[in-house]
Parts: C-alpha cells; sequence; structure tokens
C-alpha cells in the first residue's frame, strides 16, 4: 500500500502536539496526528495552568469548558513543617487532571481535520520524513513537529538521546482521593534541587516531590515523609522523568522540530510544562506553515529557533535563577529571604501564576539581597 502524504506528521498528541495540530489546520495544512495512546490516558503531571497557560490555550483552542478545571486561590508556601508563607488571596491557579484535558485538546485538533493515528505505534525515518506505523500503514510528509515528550524518539533520532538523564527532574506522584485540600502547596525543602506539591483538584488532591534526578539519588523517603502529612501514607506512588532545566538551544533540524517536552521547554524553577507546550507547539505550526508557503521546509528550523527566542531566554533564566536559589550554600537562606519578603513573595506568586516573565524578576536585585545575608552569616 502507498503511504498517505501530508504537508505534516505531528508525533505526540499531548498539549504541544494537539496545539501544533490545530494551528497548522487552521493555517491549511493537511495534519497526521501520531500517538501510541488512545486518547483519554492517564498522565502524571501536577496539572497547574497558570495565567500565562490559560492565555496561550485560549489563543489556539478558543474557549475550554469550565468543568476541565478547579480554581484555587488560595496558596502556601511551606520549607518542611515551617510555614513561610499564606495567601488567601494569591493570583488564581486553575487545577487540571490530564486525562480528561488532555482528550479535550485532542478530539479539537481532531475537529479541525488533522487525521488521527492516535493508539498507533510508529517507527520513524530521518531524514526523510516518513514513518511507518504498527498496522503497516505508511506516513511521508514535508515537515515533522516532535512533540512526543521526555523520551522524544524524534530528539533520539535529532540528536542520539532524548536528554541526560542526570541532568533532568524526575518525579514522584499520586492522586490522594477525597475532598479536595483548601490551600495549594508548595514545599520548597521536601527535594534536592527541587520541591513538594499538593495542588487540590475536583475529587482529591494531587502530591508529589521532584527535583533534580543526578541531586536525589532516592526521592522515595521524601515522597512517602510528604504524602504522609497529607493523609495519603500508604498510598501506591509512580514516577517520572521531566526535562526541565536541559532546554535545547537548537530544538530544529532543517523541516524537523522539537516542541514542549521534547525540546525541554518546561520551567526549571517551578517544572511548569503545559503553557510552554501549548506555544511552542503554536509557534512550531506557524514556523512550518510559512517555510512551506515558500517552497522551502528545510526553512521551518531557522523560523521556529527565531520565533522561541523568548520562550528559551525565559528558560535560560530561570535556570540561572535556580541554580542560585536551590545552591546548598543558599538554600536556606534564600528561603529566609522568602520568608521575610512580602513582596518578593507576592512576586513569586505571580511568577508562579504566570503574571511575569522571569525578566520582570530582576534577578540582581535577589542576588544583591543574598550577598548581604551571606556577608552578615
Amino acid at each position: 500500500m502507498a503511504p498517505r502524504a501530508f504537508d505534516l506528521i505531528v508525533l505526540g498528541a499531548g498539549p504541544a502536539g494537539a496545539s501544533a495540530a490545530v494551528e497548522a489546520r487552521r493555517l491549511g495544512l493537511s495534519v497526521a496526528l501520531v500517538d501510541k495512546a488512545r486518547f483519554p490516558r492517564d498522565k502524571l503531571c501536577g496539572g497547574g495552568v497558570t495565567g500565562r497557560a490559560q492565555a496561550a490555550l485560549a489563543g489556539v483552542f478558543g474557549a475550554l469548558p469550565r468543568d476541565l478545571f478547579h480554581d484555587v486561590r488560595h496558596v502556601r508556601l511551606m520549607a518542611g513543617a515551617r510555614v513561610i508563607g499564606d495567601h488567601p488571596d494569591a493570583p488564581v491557579l486553575a487545577m487540571t487532571m490530564r486525562r480528561a484535558f488532555d482528550a479535550e485538546l485532542v478530539g479539537r485538533a481532531l475537529a479541525a481535520g488533522a487525521a488521527d493515528f492516535t493508539g498507533r505505534r510508529a517507527a520513524l525515518e530521518l531524514p526523510a520524513v516518513a514513518m511507518t506505523l504498527g498496522d503497516g500503514t505508511g506516513l511521508t510528509a514535508r515537515a515533522l513537529i516532535g512533540a512526543d515528550g521526555v523520551n522524544s524518539a524524534v530528539a533520539k533520532a535529532l540528536f542520539g538521546r532524548a536528554f541526560d538523564p542526570k541532568e533532568i527532574g524526575f518525579a514522584l506522584e499520586t492522586e490522594v482521593p477525597g475532598p479536595p485540600e483548601a490551600a495549594a502547596e508548595l514545599d520548597l525543602a521536601a527535594a534536592a534541587w527541587g520541591y513538594g506539591w499538593a495542588f487540590p483538584k475536583a475529587g482529591g488532591t494531587t502530591v508529589g516531590v521532584g527535583g533534580v534526578a543526578g541531586r536525589n539519588a532516592d526521592l522515595r523517603p521524601a515522597m512517602e515523609a510528604y504524602l504522609a502529612r497529607h493523609g495519603g501514607a500508604g498510598l501506591k506512588v509512580k514516577g517520572h522523568h521531566l526535562p526541565f532545566g536541559d532546554a535545547r538551544p537548537d530544538p530544529a533540524r532543517g523541516a524537523v522540530l522539537l516542541a514542549g517536552d521534547a525540546a525541554g521547554f518546561v520551567d526549571p524553577l517551578t517544572g511548569e510544562g503545559i503553557g510552554w507546550a501549548v506555544t511552542s507547539g503554536q509557534l512550531a505550526a506557524q514556523a512550518v506553515a510559512a517555510a512551506l508557503a515558500e517552497g522551502r521546509p528545510e526553512g521551518a528550523g531557522p523560523r521556529y529557533l527565531a520565533a522561541t527566542a523568548h520562550l528559551r531566554g525565559e528558560l535560560a533564566r530561570a535556570r540561572r535563577l535556580r541554580a542560585l536559589v536551590y545552591h546548598p550554600w543558599l538554600r536556606a537562606r534564600c528561603i529566609d529571604l522568602l520568608a521575610r519578603d512580602m513582596r518578593l513573595q507576592r512576586r513569586f506568586l505571580a511568577l508562579l501564576a504566570g503574571e511575569m516573565d522571569y525578566a520582570d524578576l530582576r534577578p540582581a536585585r535577589v542576588l544583591r539581597h543574598l550577598a548581604r545575608m551571606v556577608l552578615r552569616a
């Protein structure tokens, strides 16, 4: 059977892939949406949808059903058993369960006209953009967007491996059933170069602990202690890698582009990735459409690099700040500084909610504060 030809293949149907498919269809491209999973499917994720992410989602998908989200205004900042900040009027954080959320986005991509190849494994062929599905179906395209997550087959084909597992994050997580907790909680001391979270959602609370994998040889004791504090002692937990802190400086090669987790577009400090996934998927589709309109598919990569310059700059600033605030010599002092400075706490919450950028945080000011504290110590 002759392979089916498309303008674009999108491998991976999470938020980045669904966004790329919807945007590409809006721009008139024929799209094959491929994923080994059939949706709905379960996905480990804290599920926080920031204000920035909500704006990005609205720009691609329009209004989403409100029952996908559980809005939280009360945020508590902890350092172990120590309360360092309690904010009942914090900027709104929308919490979602990825099973329903991702299924909604995939449904919209298919409704927009993307051809449905979900629920099928694929063998990728590069540099020619082609793949063979598990049922023998062949696909070809003029361009490819790899939105296939932290273990991206596209990234492996381009660069030899997806990520260095020691440089990215690892998290343990579970769902504690029952009435959701009243406040969203962040424990800034729950893991080395990371934190713990308890995020209320409809029907329960997502509880997890995560940090840089190479600095947390065994997260299980920390997870067990944190989970016990939130009424989930004994519950089964699952683990997953998170590509935060290792964003690719070159997430494209010609007509092959990486988006979302596959490109490492995850906030190195907060671990938030949904907003950047949606944005990068949209930008990747726009770059492909412009390049194909010129008859030069290989021009998609340079266009995408230019379009994601701000995004990659934000992630670089976040990584530099993470190296400062999570450093073993400075972490306790950073927590003390945050505990004493309510203005800094409000800025941190605004950053967490996506209401401000890292450039707005003025890292040099934070560094001067820390320098004075170290000198006093």
